[in-house]
C-alpha cells in the first residue's frame, strides 16, 4: 500500500478519490434506500425527490470526509503513526487548501439539492440540511469537536441513520409517522457500528493525539462488546419492526445478511493490530449496505 500512495501524484484525480473515500458511500446510500422503501410501501414514493435525497445524502457524505480529512491533520490525529486507510491531507497529496476547497464544494452541492428540496417539501429541509452541515464540520472541527469528547455514536446514529432514513421519507410524504423512524433505527446502529471499529483499531494512536472517543474512554473490551450490542440490535430492532410493528415478515430478509457479520465480529473481538481491524472495517460497511438493501426490500412488502 505504502508503495502504491508514493505512486500517487498529489493533486490527481486519484487523489481526489482517496479523500472522497468511495467505500463509505454506501453509508449515503443505505438509509435512502430505507427511507423510499417505506415511502413505497405507504403508496407515497416520489422519484425525484427520493433522488435529490440521495444525491445531498452523497454531498454531505464526501463533505464529512473533507471535513474529518482536514480536521484531524491539522489536530494532529492523523500523522505517521496512523494504522487506518490513507488521509490525503497527512500524506501530502491534497493541500489543506485543496480539501477546503472540496469540503466547500461539496456541501455547495447539498445546499442546491437542498434549495429543490426546499421547494418540494418545505422549510424543514432547510433546518435538517443546515444541522447536518454543522455537525459534520464540528464533529472534528471547531473549537469543541464531538467526535474528540465521546459523542462520535451519537452523531453517526442520529444523522447517518434517524435524520437520513425519516428525512428521505419526509421529502416525499411531507410528514414522518412514528413507523418510519423505527425503521431507521436498525440503520442508524449497523452504520454506528462502522465508527466503533474504526475507534476500536485506533484506540492507541487516538489516546496519544488526545482524541478521546468513546472506544478510548471505554477501554479495547468494552468497546468490543459496545461493537456486538450495536451489531446484535440492528438485527433484533429489524425483527421488532415485524413482532411489535407495522411491518410485516419480509423485515426478517434482513438477518440473511448474518453470514457477513461474522467476519467482523470475530475479527474486533480477537484482533488489535491493523490490518485485520481495517479488513473488519470494511466488511462492516459492507454489511450495513446489504442489510439495508435486504431491509428495504423487506419494508416494501
Amino acid at each position: 500500500m505504502a508503495a502504491e500512495l508514493t505512486a500517487i501524484r498529489p493533486g490527481s484525480v486519484t487523489a481526489w478519490l482517496i479523500a472522497a473515500r468511495p467505500p463509505t458511500l454506501t453509508a449515503a446510500v443505505a438509509p435512502v434506500a430505507v427511507g423510499s422503501a417505506v415511502a413505497l410501501r405507504d403508496n407515497v414514493f416520489d422519484l425525484w425527490p427520493a433522488l435529490g435525497a440521495l444525491l445531498g445524502s452523497l454531498a454531505l457524505q464526501v463533505g464529512a470526509n473533507f471535513a474529518n480529512d482536514l480536521s484531524d491533520f491539522r489536530r494532529g490525529a492523523d500523522n505517521q503513526t496512523r494504522i487506518g486507510p490513507p488521509r490525503v491531507t497527512q500524506l501530502g497529496l491534497l493541500s489543506e487548501w485543496q480539501v477546503l476547497v472540496g469540503l466547500l464544494a461539496s456541501f455547495a452541492l447539498a445546499g442546491v439539492v437542498g434549495v429543490y428540496l426546499t421547494y418540494v417539501s418545505g422549510w424543514p429541509v432547510v433546518a435538517i440540511g443546515l444541522a447536518s452541515i454543522l455537525a459534520a464540520i464540528t464533529y472534528t472541527g471547531g473549537p469543541w469537536p464531538f467526535g474528540y469528547r465521546g459523542l462520535g455514536e451519537i452523531f453517526v446514529f442520529i444523522f447517518f441513520g434517524l435524520v437520513a432514513v425519516t428525512g428521505t421519507y419526509y421529502v416525499q410524504a411531507g410528514e414522518v409517522p412514528w413507523h418510519v423512524l423505527a425503521a431507521s433505527i436498525p440503520v442508524g446502529l449497523t452504520v454506528t457500528a462502522i465508527l466503533v471499529v474504526n475507534n476500536v483499531r485506533d484506540i492507541d494512536t487516538d489516546r496519544a493525539a488526545s482524541k478521546y472517543t468513546l472506544a478510548v474512554y471505554l477501554g479495547r473490551r468494552l468497546a468490543r462488546a459496545q461493537y456486538v450490542l450495536f451489531m446484535g440490535g440492528a438485527y433484533v430492532s429489524a425483527a421488532a419492526l415485524f413482532l411489535i410493528g407495522s411491518f410485516s415478515c419480509w423485515t426478517l430478509l434482513s438477518w440473511l445478511s448474518v453470514p457477513a457479520a461474522i467476519s467482523p465480529v470475530v475479527a474486533v473481538l480477537t484482533r488489535v493490530d491493523g490490518p485485520p481491524l481495517n479488513a473488519a472495517l470494511r466488511a462492516t460497511a459492507r454489511l450495513h449496505f446489504i442489510f439495508a438493501i435486504l431491509l428495504a426490500i423487506g419494508l416494501t412488502q
